[in-house]
Order: structure tokens, then C-alpha cells, then sequence
């Protein structure tokens, strides 16, 4: 007789005649697992119980199956440029001993927030062997976009967002010395078509005829700066050079959107004038004016008036267009105004 012969793991071997001698025992191994070594061995020899060969081992070497959720296709939310994307978790089992260690996701986990475009989600599974599968699957994100909207003439686009996706809502402005005639601003619908209709830029009109300065003044709030300018007559040295100096840099001042409004002479002779038009058949107006704005017939004065009718700065001998430009850039410009200047910044 030979010695029994010892198990294998995850294997089996039959034999022909026990372990008497010539039997001859077979092995084989469970699903999933390759034999290595001998496939079968004979019983050689009875003194000593030996066996030929050597005894053989079962090897997991088949991969765990892996099967992903299919790929997906889905819309941004309103408002936004990205969609929220769900999925189950990968189907896996090993075809061994049914043991996955490890499975590990490359890209983003479900439920995430994905941008616009297509995203490769992959999956690995590892068994117990080291053996490993992989699947992938497509995430695409579409955002919903209306065509292009143009800034009117005379005036630029604020928007949201991307500027034309589903939600985007896009503001209309107008540079200095216009004014908006139509819907202030419009939406992009889900039917990628924006509402409303485009509005133009017309130029400002000013009422000149008014009964008070505070009716005047209101024409201008939240649209225009003000450079009010007082001088007691028009030889004034003073007031012949700073007219001089802004006639020359009109494309500044409508670029910062500042109006020049011009009280000239002394009571009962006072003339005032906003671009051609004049304010001299009401001189009540121009007296409230220089009230209002502490501003004496005596001599040469000049005041900046920002879009809420406060009084920013004055000024008591002339000074350069540039350094009032630079006082608007650095101190009264909007977030939306600033992004404008730069864009304009060598038009004039």
C-alpha cells in the first residue's frame, strides 16, 4: 500500500484502485480554479508508500465578472451647468470562492454634480487571488443653450451663469447719454429661446421744462453723473478753461456716463444749459440748483454728483478731465461698469 493521499485546497482526485499498488488518482479542481502540477499520480511503490510526481495545487486565476450600470444621458438643472447623476453600484462575483476584496471607483461618486460634456465612470473588482476586472460606463451632461444674444447699440450685456444656458437671465445697459427703451432684461427658456424682445439704447432726452431742480435732477438718478459747473460769468478765467479742457474728452465723460451742467452769471442774469439745451428761461431752477448744491455765484466752483445724487467730490480751480476720471474709475464705478471700462479702455 501506498500512503493516503493528502487533500488539496479547492480540488478533489479519484483513484483507480485505493492506494493499492498502480492505482491511479485523477485530480480536478472547483470552478474557477486551474490545476497546477501533476494531474494524476500513480502508486509506484509499497515499501515505502510512494507516489510518482508531486502533489498539485488549484490556482484561482479567472478574473472576477464585473458588469456596470449602462451609460446615461441626462440635462443640466435650470439655472445651472451641471446635473446631479445617480447609479447603483456595479453587479460583481468571483468565479472562485465568491470572495471580492476590493472594488474601486475612478471618476466622480454617484449622486455627484457633473459639468457639461461626456465623463468615463470605470469600476475594478479584486478577488481574493489578486485577480482583477474592470467596466466602464458614459455619464453625458447637455446644457440647454439659447443663441448668442448682442449688446445694443450704445449699450452692453450683463448676464449670469454661462451667459446663454437654460435660466441665464441677461441684463440690458446703455452707455452715458442713452437710455433703455423696452424690456430691461431677458431669460433663456427651456425651449432654447430667450423671452421677451431685444430693447435699443435711444438717446437721453431731458426735460428742460420743469418746475424745480429737484424734477430735474430726478431724470438723472440711478443713470447719469453729474459735473455740475458754477462760474459768475462766462469770461470767468477759470470757467473758459475748464469748458476747454472737457469739450475736448466728451468720449470720456459718456464712457463714465457724466452729464455737464453749466450755471453761469449772477442773479438776475443767471444761464443754465445742460449739453444745447437751455436751462435760462426758468431761473428759479438755477437758483434751487446752486442751493441744493452749495454751490455760490461769487466764483468758481464745480461739484461731481454720483447716480444716487450724492455729492462725491469738489472741486474749486479747474482741473484735468484725467484726474476726475481717475477719482469716477477708482471710487463710483459698478462691478458691471468696471468690466465695461476695460473693454473700452482704448476706444477713445
Amino acid at each position: 500500500r501506498c500512503h493516503v493521499l493528502p487533500f488539496i485546497t479547492s480540488g478533489t482526485y479519484t483513484c483507480t484502485n485505493g492506494v493499492l499498488l498502480d492505482s491511479r488518482c485523477d485530480y480536478s479542481c472547483a470552478s474557477g480554479y486551474h490545476l497546477e502540477g501533476d494531474c494524476s499520480r500513480i502508486c509506484i511503490c509499497m515499501e515505502d508508500g510512494r507516489w510518482s510526481g508531486g502533489d498539485p495545487v488549484c490556482v484561482d486565476l479567472d478574473p472576477p465578472k464585473i458588469r456596470c450600470p449602462h451609460s446615461r444621458e441626462k440635462m443640466a438643472e435650470p439655472e445651472k451647468l451641471t446635473a446631479r447623476v445617480y447609479w447603483d453600484p456595479p453587479l460583481v462575483k468571483d468565479s472562485a470562492d465568491g470572495t471580492i476584496t476590493r472594488v474601486t471607483l475612478r471618476g466622480p461618486e454617484p449622486g455627484s454634480h457633473f459639468p457639461e460634456g461626456e465623463h468615463v465612470i470605470r469600476y475594478t473588482a479584486y478577488d481574493r487571488a489578486y485577480n482583477r476586472a474592470s467596466c466602464k460606463f458614459i455619464v453625458k451632461v447637455q446644457v440647454r443653450r439659447c443663441p448668442t444674444l448682442k449688446p445694443p447699440q450704445h449699450g452692453y450685456l450683463t448676464c449670469t451663469l454661462a451667459g446663454d444656458n437654460y435660466g441665464a437671465t441677461c441684463e440690458y445697459h446703455c452707455d452715458g447719454g442713452y437710455e433703455r427703451q423696452g424690456t430691461p432684461s431677458r431669460v433663456c427658456q427651456s425651449s432654447r429661446q430667450w423671452s421677451g424682445s431685444p430693447p435699443i439704447c435711444a438717446p437721453m432726452k431731458i426735460n428742460v421744462n420743469v418746475n424745480s431742480a429737484a424734477g430735474l435732477l430726478d431724470q438723472f438718478y440711478e443713470k447719469q453723473r453729474l459735473l455740475i459747473i458754477s462760474a459768475p460769468d462766462p469770461s470767468n478765467r477759470y470757467y473758459k478753461m475748464q469748458i476747454s479742457m472737457l469739450q475736448q474728452s466728451t468720449c470720456g465723460l459718456d464712457q463714465r456716463h457724466v452729464t455737464i451742467i453749466e450755471l453761469v452769471g449772477r442773479p438776475p442774469q443767471e444761464v443754465g444749459r445742460i449739453r444745447e439745451q437751455q436751462l435760462s428761461a426758468n431761473i428759479i431752477i438755477i437758483e434751487e440748483l446752486r442751493q441744493f448744491q452749495r454751490l455760490t455765484p461769487s466764483y468758481f466752483n464745480m461739484v461731481l454728483i454720483d447716480k444716487q445724487g450724492i455729492d462725491r467730490e469738489r472741486y474749486m480751480e479747474p482741473v484735468t478731465p484725467e484726474e476726475i476720471f481717475t477719482f469716477i474709475d477708482d471710487y463710483l464705478l459698478s462691478n458691471e461698469e468696471l468690466i465695461q471700462r476695460q473693454e473700452q479702455r482704448d476706444m477713445c
